[in-house]
């Protein structure tokens, strides 16, 4: 214990000098912005890293900073309040709450149990591999969380997995990781695919089929991963159900009213079928979620008191997710990202044709990236240099282009995406328990996964 608190103070004030060195001494051919912000970004990444300080505590420091020193515009700065995710944010909270106060969660529990309560590893593999398939139908990381967390909780209560247990905290973690890492590999279901897709179409006329993006990336980042997290849960968070705790459906089911169950079963419902068909109607997913958390909270016809308001939204989550947009616009804004990517493009192996150390390195350079700008930054930075990419290590510019994908769903820790955050607040575990999960996972599949997608990528003859 001595050592860790020894090693996080020894990184804390490192992190103090090297940014007031920063601040004192710019960068030589990079105007002061620059610098001033990356002693900023730095201070606020090793806070949010050492979790010294509560992350929304980082996040209102980091908006200090950086409006006191005027390193951006804060139209730019606080632009991550007025963004699809953290509305959709703020309505999944809402949506997730009604879920749980109105008892639909364990109704939906009691009814799945049956099928998943035989072993702790039946009941961890069948609540990823539903995250997983879920990822095919819903465009939302947040939404998939929402449905799918109040449902793990119940399950925990009914098997007897108190709060803090093992059992509880694998199911909390696994849920969290399942419902946002394998649905990288599906074009439309999450964000940073997305805004791939839209920048290689603007800068390089690149167009992604959906069957072309499955095809390449599935296999490895969807059904392997998702494997390797039911494996680390249960080897890091290991529990077994007694068959003494399980409690009766049926008296868990009459303790809430049905009627209410019936209201929020119905509004998502509708709200499911709205995030699914998001690409008929037009009507992005936050919009449709805020829209069904109006109507859960109208008097008489919501099953959630207005008043109650407060008490189902986090708003410390909301200002951390805020603020990890806003560190993501000042790492564009400033220029800290293309000079990352420029000098990431000096690093990387020259060769007339693509190699396997060109892969890594490109890969890397993704996860990398991700630690400063987020992962939803990733494809913003890096893609305008894919080109460049191309050039140095002999890969296609859409072979380069691809390989952001495997970095970027590569999660180091929670800090670089937002829906890890949320599920977690969902679950009401404890965020740094994921990290005993994204550590050794980002190590094996660095070690793992990359080297076999490298080989995927060959017998498909993409590279």
């Amino acid at each position: 214990m001595e050592i860790r608190f020894n090693a996080k103070k020894t990184v804390l004030v490192s992190t103090a000098v090297i940014a007031i060195l920063l601040a004192i001494f710019p960068i030589a051919e990079q105007a002061v912005v620059f610098s001033h912000s990356a002693a900023v970004v730095l201070i606020t990444l090793v806070f949010w890293t050492t979790g010294v300080v509560p992350p929304f505590l980082v996040g209102l420091i980091f908006f200090a900073l950086a409006t006191v020193f005027k390193l951006i515009e804060p139209t730019l700065l606080f632009s991550g309040f007025g963004s699809t995710a953290v509305w959709l944010i703020i309505s999944g909270f809402v949506i997730g709450a009604a879920i749980s106060t109105s008892g639909l969660g364990k109704r939906l529990a009691s009814t799945v149990a049956p099928h998943l309560t035989g072993s702790y590893t039946r009941l961890v593999g069948g609540l990823v591999i539903s995250a997983m398939l879920l990822g095919f139908v819903m465009p939302s990381s947040v939404g998939r969380a929402v449905v799918l967390i109040p449902i793990g909780m119940a399950l925990a209560d009914q098997v007897g997995f108190s709060k803090g247990s093992n059992g509880r905290i694998g199911i909390a973690v696994a849920l969290a990781l399942a419902c946002n890492m394998p649905s990288f590999a599906v074009l439309p279901a999450n964000i940073p695919n997305m805004i791939l897709a839209g920048a290689s179409e603007t800068l390089y006329d690149i167009q992604f089929s959906y069957t072309e993006y499955l095809l390449l990336h599935f296999p490895v980042l969807g059904i392997l991963k998702s494997l390797l997290i039911i494996f680390l849960v249960l080897k890091i968070f290991p529990d077994e159900i007694s068959s003494n705790c399980t409690q009766d459906s049926t008296d868990a089911q009459d303790q809430f009213d049905q009627k209410s169950q019936k209201k929020v079963a119905i509004l998502l419902g509708i709200t499911l079928l709205f995030w699914v068909t998001d690409t008929i109607h037009g009507v992005n997913p936050a919009w449709v979620g805020l829209v069904t958390a109006v109507i859960l909270l109208l008097p008489k016809i919501g099953v959630i008191p207005p008043k109650s308001f407060n008490n189902s939204v986090d708003f410390g989550t909301v200002v951390f997710v805020s603020s990890a947009l806003g560190l993501g616009m000042l790492v564009n804004e400033s220029g800290i990202g293309t000079y990352m990517g420029e000098a990431f493009s000096q690093l990387l192996p020259s060769s007339s044709s693509g190699s396997f150390f060109g892969f890594m390195s490109l890969s890397l350079t993704s996860v990398v990236t991700g630690l400063v700008t987020t992962i939803p930054g990733v494809p913003a930075v890096l893609s305008p240099l894919a080109a460049e990419f191309a050039q140095a290590t002999g890969f296609s510019t859409t072979a380069v282009l691809m390989t952001q994908v495997i970095g970027f769903s590569t999660v180091i820790f929670p800090y670089q995406v937002a829906p890890l955050i949320v599920a977690m607040q969902l679950s009401q575990e404890p965020l740094s328990k994921l990290v005993k999960i994204t550590l050794p996972l980002t190590a094996i599949t660095i070690i793992v996964l990359f080297p076999l997608d490298y080989i995927w990528w060959l017998v498909l003859n993409y590279i």
